[in-house]
């Protein structure tokens, strides 16, 4: 794979799960090493990458250009698909902040299989046009105690027409700093994933 990035595949994995960061985070976001992990327990593939380089990530502009980073998440993904140790696996999004709004962006693509989206405390809005394209089941998690962010995701959800969820995490702020909130975060994702890897999907027979 010639993106630099962190693949984990435990035995008989279920699916992978590809992790969008947001801006001012990388593939060694600590939060986001923690939800890996618990995916991996759960049999689930994970793959931390960094979306863009340090010279681009200088240049704020890149950060919030949600076009291009769907774009370098989609040829990450075609990339997946070929390496033989995660060759076949459904793949699944998980974003934060303007990394979600990159995985829906990327999950909307015509052809792009993609089985679910986790969104933690993401810009999903960010993704307004292509919202209503998106047809992977996605689940968008906020804090309780981040109230725009909220309002934020209220409004995208409302465009996205595939199955959708939100859920707020009670007392949780926009980084999930909080004792047991990053768990819930973790819980969430899994049971979604786990869900919506084993389902069948249009066009695809049943395992």
């Amino acid at each position: 794979m010639s993106v630099e990035g962190d693949l984990v595949v435990p035995d008989a994995a279920q699916g992978l799960v590809m992790f969008a960061h947001g801006s001012g985070s990388s593939r060694h976001s600590p939060r986001n090493r923690y939800v890996a992990g618990a995916l991996n327990e759960a049999g689930l593939a994970t793959l931390l990458f960094d979306l863009l380089t340090p010279e681009e990530e200088a240049d704020r502009a890149n950060v919030f250009d949600i076009g291009l980073l769907a774009e370098r998440l989609l040829e990450r993904t075609r990339e997946a698909r070929e390496h033989p140790d995660a060759a076949g696996l459904p793949i699944g999004y998980f974003g934060a902040s303007t990394g979600a709004a990159a995985a829906l962006w990327a999950a909307a693509q015509p052809g792009n299989d993609i089985a679910a989206v986790v969104s933690r405390g993401g810009r999903p809005d960010l993704a307004g046009p292509r919202l209503a394209a998106v047809r992977a089941p996605t689940l968008l998690i906020v804090g309780g105690r981040d109230p725009i962010v909220i309002e934020l995701n209220q409004e995208a959800q409302q465009r996205l027409r595939a199955e959708n969820r939100l859920t707020v995490v009670p007392g949780a702020t926009h980084l999930f700093e909080e004792p047991g909130a990053l768990d819930a975060v973790a819980d969430l994702a899994r049971d979604w994933f786990v869900t919506h890897f084993a389902a069948p999907r249009p066009g695809r027979a049943p395992a």
